[in-house]
Order: structure tokens, then C-alpha cells, then sequence
């Protein structure tokens, strides 16, 4: 059977909104989600992980307490899978509060099913076929899986299943270096597992070059790390893991666990939508290709979030989803996508967050920069923490005193890293920001510091 819709929405991550305002406003909306709504932040991304990270955090800060003249006589434990329940628990309730709020909209017809494309305009789903003038895919991305000899028989874990695994692993192996294998092998090894990391270069390489090696200096006491080294095949014994490893010299050695992580990065979710059929190209990575204004290559169809690649993060998603509203449902000007500057964090410990250019990026593209820094320990709030790590660092243009980037890596990264962030957005330059005061005694002290330190080298 073919219904016709004035918009069909394809995932139901950073998409619901398209979905739920389109119907608001009158357009009739059909809304397509082959899993549970909520997209991979809410059932496999952001808010699990969160939840996982932060019991994780807490007990390392028991255990670490002695420093702060606490004494815990008890070993800490974490209950891990109550934790774990918890965390399902929650998030199946949040999806299952979506699902029937979806049901209850005017003008929405939700299909939770898969979505194939048979032509540029129509869409399969189920036994029925759907067309409208636009259609908006955001089906979001998935754990990209390397081939190593011998893996698909080991039963490997992706992020998604570590974020369900109720038993705790005596012992992990942990196959990347980005901020997902930042963040969930550090989780794992704080909530009590052995945690091996099997490293090729170096960890989160897309950071500022500062903030990595500190980064790797702070994890690198509590997690065993294996750099330069990159698996070649996997192999079941008993109920072990060996993985066999090769570095650059052609050295080889064994890495035995229980469980195997593989944390390589995402790719596209574009499997089952039957682009082949459409005129939607794709890039070389496989992400679908759209304009400045997120347009693809068959007029009416758009895609925006982690299927185009732009970024791999909810709050860039839902910015491209709200311009997308905006503009191609709500009537708006159609100006080109300005993404501002974009802020990215890592949930590990240490915490890091950064906004706009690195000192390596700024050195490739010419422009005379100066940089200053901070440390926490050289804070009061960082004497108060007795932190052992901890760096604010900030980039500014040379000639406009205009702030470049900055890159944090300690306590409250994430939150720190706003300021800049706003300073960013309004223009604002190394002058403003020492114009601005500041709580005294408040961790941003040593953002503020940092920049004093760049101020001195003017």
C-alpha cells in the first residue's frame, strides 16, 4: 500500500524533533526507527556511557581520598550489575516514554520497522511504501569492526555490548585509542577489571598535542598500555582470549583476557536504507554526502547528524537538526549551515574538553598564534584538589589577539570548557576575557591564568 506524507523523518535520534514539530505544525509526518527511539545516545551512546563513567569516577575518588587526608577502610567495590540494570532500566523507560508520546501526535505515523529506499522518492516499509517532497535520514552511526584473523569467533564486545554486559570481566582487552576506548575501558577498569589497551600511535591522536601526552602520562599509572603494537589475529583458549600482536620492528607477543573490546571508531549506518536505488552518493568513508545547506544529491532529501560525518556528536546533531527544521519545515532563511564553534569533551579520566583549533592545526594553516598555559596544581582550587595533573591551554591570533582554541584536560574539562566556547561564539579576544572577573578561589582561576600567560608573551 502507498501513503503519501508531506515529510518522512528516517531515525529517531536528533530526527524526533524534526518529527515532532513537523506534525505540530500541521505537516503530516511519517516517522521511521528500526530500533528503540531514542537513537544511539540514549540506548547506546551518550547517557549510558555517562551513567556508567560516573560511578566508575566516584569510587577512583575514594580510593584515591588518602591524598585528601580521608581515610576509607573498607576496599571499594562497585556493583556492577546493579549498575548496569540501572542503567537499562532507565534508559528503556525514556525510550518507552518516547514511543508513546510519538503514538499519541496529531498527524505522526510512526512504522518501527526499516526503511529501504526502492526510488529517489519512495520508501519501503514493511508491507507498505511511503513518499513525500522531503525526507530526512539521520540514522545515525555504528561500531566500525576491523578484520582480524580469527575475531568472529571469539564473541569480541562493541561498545554497545559493554554497555550491557551485567558480569564484570576479571580481565579486558582493549583494541583503540579514541574516546570511546578512553572512556569505557577506563569505566571497566575503575569498576575493578584488568584492563589491557592495545594502542598503533598514540591515545586520542585528534587532540592538541599537549593535552594527549598528558592525558596518556595521567592514564598511563592505571592501565597497562601497549603502544606501537596492533593486533593481528584473536584466538579462543578455554576460557580465555589470546590476542597476538605485531609492532613496528615485526616484534610479536600474546595478550591474554577474558573479554575483548573493540573500540576502533563508528561508521555510518547506511546499511538496509537502499541508497543504491536513489541518486544520494556517498563519500570515500561512506558517509553520505550533503552541501552547505545539508542537502544530498536528490533535491527534498537531507541527512544530518552521524551519517554525514561532519561530526560524531548529539549537540552537533541536534544543531543540523534544528537548522534543518528551520529552514526546509519552518520557513526560515536558507543560509548556509554555521556550526560556530564546535566543543567536544572526552568522559575519562582525565577529563578533556576542547573547542576550536589545535597548535598543530594552527601552525598548518600559516597564522602567527601565541600560546599560553595553566596548570591545576599551581591553583588554589587545584592545591585544594592536590592535583597531580591537570592543563588549561589557550591559542590566540598573534596580530588580532583573537582566541584560536583552547584545550583543557583535568577536573571538569567539560565544564570548563563553556566559557571559551562563549568567548568564541561573540568574537571575543585575549583583552575581553582578562576583562571579566573571575570567582576567586574557582577552578576557571586557571583559565584565566593561562591567559595571563599568553598576555606575557605579547
Amino acid at each position: 500500500m502507498q501513503k503519501t506524507y508531506d515529510i518522512i523523518v528516517i531515525g529517531s535520534g536528533a530526527g524526533l524533533n524534526i518529527a515532532r514539530i513537523a506534525s505540530s505544525n500541521g505537516f503530516k509526518t511519517a516517522f521511521i526507527e528500526k530500533g528503540r527511539l531514542g537513537g544511539t545516545c540514549l540506548n547506546r551512546g551518550c547517557i549510558p556511557s555517562k551513567m556508567l563513567i560516573y560511578p566508575s569516577e566516584t569510587a577512583d575518588r575514594i580510593r584515591d581520598a588518602a591524598k585528601l587526608d580521608i581515610l576509607v577502610s573498607n576496599k571499594v567495590r562497585v556493583n556492577f550489575n546493579r549498575l548496569i540494570n540501572r542503567i537499562n532500566e532507565y534508559t528503556s523507560a525514556i525510550s518507552n516514554e518516547i514511543l508513546t508520546s510519538v503514538k499519541k501526535k496529531e498527524n505522526l505515523d510512526f512504522y518501527h520497522d526499516n526503511a529501504c529506499f526502492i526510488s529517489d522518492r519512495v520508501i519501503k516499509v514493511g508491507g507498505d511504501e511511503l513518499k513525500a517532497d522531503k525526507i530526512f535520514i539521520g540514522t545515525g552511526s555504528k561500531p566500525l569492526i576491523p578484520h582480524i584473523i580469527g575475531l568472529k569467533d571469539t564473541g569480541y564486545m562493541t561498545s554497545t555490548d559493554a554497555l550491557n554486559r551485567e558480569e564484570l570481566p576479571k580481565s579486558l582487552i582493549v583494541i583503540g585509542a579514541g574516546y570511546i576506548a578512553a572512556e569505557l575501558g577506563y569505566a571497566y577498569r575503575a569498576c575493578g577489571c584488568e584492563v589491557d589497551f592495545v594502542v598503533r600511535s598514540r591515545f586520542l591522536r585528534k587532540e592538541d598535542d599537549d593535552i594527549s601526552e598528558e592525558f596518556q602520562r595521567v592514564f598511563s599509572k592505571n592501565h597497562n598500555i601497549h603502544q606501537g603494537w596492533h593486533p593481528v589475529q584473536v584466538s579462543k583458549a578455554g576460557e580465555m582470549l589470546n590476542l597476538e600482536c605485531i609492532n613496528n620492528d615485526g616484534d610479536r607477543k600474546i595478550l591474554s583476557s577474558e573479554s575483548l573490546l573493540i573500540a576502533m571508531g563508528v561508521i555510518p549506518e547506511t546499511d538496509g536504507l537502499g541508497l543504491d536505488n536513489t541518486g544520494i552518493k556517498l563519500d570515500e568513508e561512506g558517509n553520505i554526502k550533503v552541501d552547505d545547506c545539508l542537502g544530498t544529491d536528490v533535491p527534498g532529501i537531507f541527512a544530518f547528524g552521524d551519517v554525514v560525518g561532519n561530526f560524531f556528536y548529539r549537540h552537533t546533531a541536534n544543531y543540523e537538526a534544528k537548522y534543518l527544521l528551520n529552514t526546509q519545515i519552518l520557513g526560515k532563511s536558507e543560509k548556509p549551515i554555521d556550526y560556530g564553534p564546535v566543543p567536544h569533551a572526552v568522559f575519562s579520566w582525565p577529563e578533556i574538553a576542547g573547542v576550536g583549533l589545535t597548535e598543530q592545526q594552527v601552525v598548518d594553516s600559516g597564522i602567527d598564534y601565541i600560546t599560553g598555559s595553566a596548570r591545576y596544581k599551581d591553583s588554589t582550587p587545584g592545591i585544594a584538589r592536590q592535583s597531580d595533573h591537570g592543563l588549561v591551554k589557550v591559542i590566540f591570533n598573534c596580530n588580532t589577539k583573537a582566541l584560536l582554541g583552547t584545550h583543557i584536560v583535568g577536573d571538569d574539562a567539560a565544564t570548563m570548557i563553556h566559557m571559551f566556547i562563549a568567548f568564541m561564539k561573540m568574537g571575543g579576544t585575549l583583552d575581553d576575557i582578562l576583562d571579566t572577573i573571575f570567582i576567586h578561589p574557582a577552578l576557571p582561576e586557571v583559565a584565566k591564568e593561562a591567559v595571563l600567560d599568553a598576555r606575557d608573551k605579547f
